[in-house]
């Protein structure tokens, strides 16, 4: 985005809401068939959790970085924590289908009132997951389209939706982890 530039690019946006619609309806599809392909013959890669974890920390670390910046007016750094946060995610999603195309799903051991707690933080980060989608790609389409008024709108709630989603990620890492066998 060119900060210099203050018009709204309305055919640029035009063709990226396209994309938009297009990846939020593909993304949540390709990884829900991804997880249930299991590539024969592969080491699984039971290494990856914890790195997806920590991937999930960075980004919510990231997010708010990014948060700060924008609120004391510093443009750039605020896109550039962006992209980076785009980046942790996208990389998170990589290395949780590879986990999960190598390596059998962890069964939660837990009982009682923490069992409740995990399946409750599970469940809402898989549905906020899969909303926070378009959002995000909606958020930064109206960042370099140079809709700011409509990007601080929805950024608003793209924020606290993503950033719930990178931290319940860890939440869940780290509620499931004395249950993986390597």
């Amino acid at each position: 985005m060119n900060s210099q530039d203050t018009s709204v690019d309305t055919q640029k946006a035009a063709k990226y809401n396209k994309w938009v619609v297009v990846l939020s309806v593909i993304i949540p599809i390709a990884v829900a068939i991804l997880f249930g392909v299991k590539i024969p013959n592969v080491e699984p890669l039971t290494f990856l959790p914890p790195i997806y974890a920590t991937t999930n920390a960075f980004t919510a670390l990231v997010l708010v970085l990014a948060f700060n910046a924008i609120k004391n007016g510093n443009v750039k750094r605020h896109e550039l924590l962006m992209k980076v946060a785009i980046a942790l995610s996208v990389l998170f999603l990589v290395l949780y289908v590879a986990y999960h195309m190598t390596s059998d799903s962890t069964k939660f051991g837990g009982e009682g009132v923490i069992k409740y707690v995990y399946y409750f933080i599970l469940i809402t980060h898989i549905v906020m997951s899969i909303i926070v989608i378009p959002f995000v790609l909606i958020t930064y389409v109206r960042a370099i389209t140079n809709d700011i008024e409509r990007h601080r709108k929805i950024a608003r709630i793209t924020f606290p939706l993503w950033l719930y989603v990178a931290i319940t990620g860890v939440v869940v890492y780290i509620l499931i982890s004395p249950y993986y066998t390597f």
